[in-house]
């Protein structure tokens, strides 16, 4: 499949559209705005899981790979969402999670009943004076691993203690994966994200694998088998079709790494998504530990991926939105201030930089965070797990403060459909608080409305996919202030110029006055007098016209 030119849209079933009202999405009620994802201009949609699973995780916990949990409905709804989809050219794409599996899988519990080929699927440490074998720490707080009494074990688990860490080392354990990967190829599926993938490469010996930064990523990360794992995954599923899209979340990678499981070759993975881009509020690299994003860091490590990948001739996931993650425009933008232009900025990079860009549900209405005032507001594990191992120490004013800032389930609330009770997602009371901007930001105010976000987003969309330059256009970084990011592309005799204003002040810039340019695209107007006036939080796309 040629995914360069795709545009890719990222559903949160719990949270996208509830059709049979009982307060949780499903996958009827992704049928269900079909026609709304065509009207837009989607090419893909990648679901987050919809696994049978105890739920510990959000879905991230699967106990079975080949079940559809009965929240989202059944197997015959998964195959008439991907009949009628495909009716619309829009192609389906899941997300399967094979680091780990829930603890209620029946592999684990047959590991716990002395099952010796089940136990060979996990990573299972003797019992040596009461303490883990190591001093790893788990990705969700505390140590990652838990204490098995029915064996007198310990297993490995790096996220939730439900969530057991799965030996990619056994070559019978991956034998199981490329089954479940071409069940669900057979049905019809176009597309497999995988979660957390470059943390599959896992030592032999744990007691060894002491951590000088006393959090053990330094011996699962980009691990020495990651290739071999890939190209065998690849080897076994994806390669017997090339229309199939393979995309790893890579966990604290790093861009050499990055490009080599993301190749030109296509031997392991069709791309990659990397998060360096996403965590410049993180003080000292520590996501709960806030600090204002620098500018300049930015477009640094935006530069340094794109001239890379470039170079390379591999493949990047363009994103600044996703489950996992706050809203964009309450992170980084001034959603008090400058909504419109909060909402649109970063959807301008995403759009027109090396790539393939996904768009996560609600940003292209200009969701927002919902900061939520009280701790009971929340669902998600990573947060409630924080909260219970911080709030003695920081009181409750300064945790709440910093859990809506970074919190995942900023981004989980409901789709805002329209502004009636519970945003039009259900008649039921959701499983998590709409936010309370319904009534402004959904759907419904802006569909009739072609200056909204959701306009500027169809409008783009439609730029991207009718202009080759941007998917394959050849791409230069100009010098320019902190507060200005600036780039060119082109493409045989046809150059467009990119200028984008990261600040929350007019910005003015006098390079390009004597260039003969039309503008192509803004979330502005932009009037050329003997400068260009960026007015804050705003971008422009020219288009060099011959002399």
């Amino acid at each position: 499949m040629n995914f360069r030119n795709k545009i890719i849209y990222q559903i949160y079933p719990l949270s996208f559209k509830d059709f049979n009202n009982d307060g949780f999405g499903d996958l009827k009620g992704i049928i269900s705005k079909l026609d709304y994802l065509e009207w837009l201009g989607i090419d893909v949609i990648w679901i987050t899981p919809i696994f049978k699973s105890p739920k510990k995780d959000n879905f991230y916990d699967v106990s079975n790979y080949y079940e559809i949990d009965p929240v989202f409905g059944t197997i015959n709804d998964f195959k008439e969402l991907i009949n009628k989809a495909k009716e619309k050219n829009i192609e389906i794409m899941i997300d399967m999670v094979f680091n780990h599996s829930s603890t209620s899988h029946v592999w684990f519990q047959k590991a716990l009943k002395n099952v010796k080929k089940y136990q060979k699927f996990y990573f299972f440490e003797n019992n040596i004076n009461n303490e883990p074998p190591n001093n790893w720490k788990s990705k969700f707080g505390g140590s990652a691993w838990n204490f098995n009494k029915e064996m007198n074990k310990w297993n490995l688990a790096l996220f939730d203690k439900t969530q057991a860490d799965l030996n990619w080392n056994n070559p019978l354990l991956r034998k199981e994966i490329f089954k479940i990967v071409n069940y669900w190829s057979s049905l019809g599926v176009k597309g497999f994200r995988f979660d957390v993938i470059n943390l599959i490469s896992k030592p032999n010996n744990f007691t060894k694998c002491i951590s000088l930064k006393n959090d053990g990523k330094e011996f699962y990360t980009d691990g020495p088998n990651l290739s071999f794992f890939l190209k065998e995954l690849n080897k076994n599923t994806f390669l017997k079709t090339n229309k199939i899209i393979s995309v790893g979340e890579m966990s604290s990678t790093n861009i050499l790494e990055a490009v080599k499981h993301s190749n030109e070759n296509y031997d392991q993975l069709s791309m990659i998504f990397n998060f360096h881009h996403l965590k410049l509020d993180y003080k000292n690299n520590q996501k709960w530990n806030f600090k204002k994003w620098n500018k300049s860091e930015f477009k640094n490590i935006l530069i340094e991926w794109q001239k890379t990948f470039f170079k390379n001739n591999a493949n990047i996931a363009l994103f600044f939105n996703n489950h996992d993650q706050p809203r964009s425009n309450s992170r980084f933008g001034n959603i008090k201030k400058f909504w419109f232009e909060s909402s649109t900025l970063f959807s301008g990079l995403i759009f027109t930089l090396y790539g393939t860009p996904y768009i996560y549900q609600g940003e292209e209405i200009g969701m927002i965070n919902p900061n939520f005032k009280k701790i009971e507001n929340y669902n998600d594990v990573e947060t409630l797990n924080f909260y219970k191992q911080n709030i003695d120490s920081m009181g409750k004013n300064k945790i709440l403060k910093i859990i809506s800032k970074f919190s995942r389930d900023n981004s989980r609330t409901p789709f805002q459909w329209n502004g009636s009770k519970n945003a039009g997602f259900s008649f039921h009371k959701p499983w998590i608080n709409v936010s309370s901007s319904f009534k402004q930001i959904n759907l419904d105010n802006q569909i009739s409305n072609k200056k909204s976000v959701v306009w500027f987003y169809k409008n783009l969309i439609y730029l991207r996919k009718n202009n080759e330059i941007l998917t394959n256009g050849k791409i230069t970084f100009l010098k320019s202030n902190s507060n200005l990011f600036v780039f060119k592309r082109n493409l045989n005799n046809t150059k467009w110029l990119f200028i984008f204003n990261l600040s929350q002040k007019q910005q003015n810039i006098s390079q390009f006055v004597n260039e003969n340019l039309s503008l192509i695209f803004s979330n502005t107007r932009c009037k050329i007098k003997n400068f260009l006036s960026l007015k804050p939080l705003n971008f422009y796309i020219f288009k060099y016209e011959k002399k």
